[in-house]
């Protein structure tokens, strides 16, 4: 999913978690650590996820980004940081209809 809010640089997507925490929301943040051979952002990129499921920023794309959407929502309730991997071997990115692999890391915390 691709929306103007997914392309924001990052001081615009921290500026939206603390605008969500000034008003009461609890907030997890996403945030792309490594990369390895094919992935659609690069590290650094952030994801802000509210309480709701309302996000803005993006750390990759279709599943992957569900995933990681999943999991700061539970992060928000447990309050435990948690890196997250997700990987595609060549072999099987051949198989799922992607041109290469790729392996990215995401560190997801709840924002205090």
């Amino acid at each position: 999913m691709t929306d103007a809010l997914s392309t924001l640089p990052a001081d615009d997507i921290l500026s939206q978690a603390l605008a969500w925490k000034n008003v009461g929301r609890e907030v997890a943040l996403a945030t792309v650590i490594s990369t390895w051979g094919s992935a659609p952002r690069p590290a650094g990129s952030q994801l802000a996820i509210d309480e709701t499921g309302q996000m803005v920023g993006s750390v990759s794309g279709g599943c992957v980004e569900g995933a990681v959407i999943q999991e700061a929502l539970e992060i928000i309730g447990s309050g435990i940081p948690k890196t997250l991997e997700f990987g595609i071997s060549n072999d099987e990115a051949w198989e799922v209809g992607l041109a290469c692999g790729g392996k990215i890391n995401v560190f997801v915390e709840k924002l205090d």
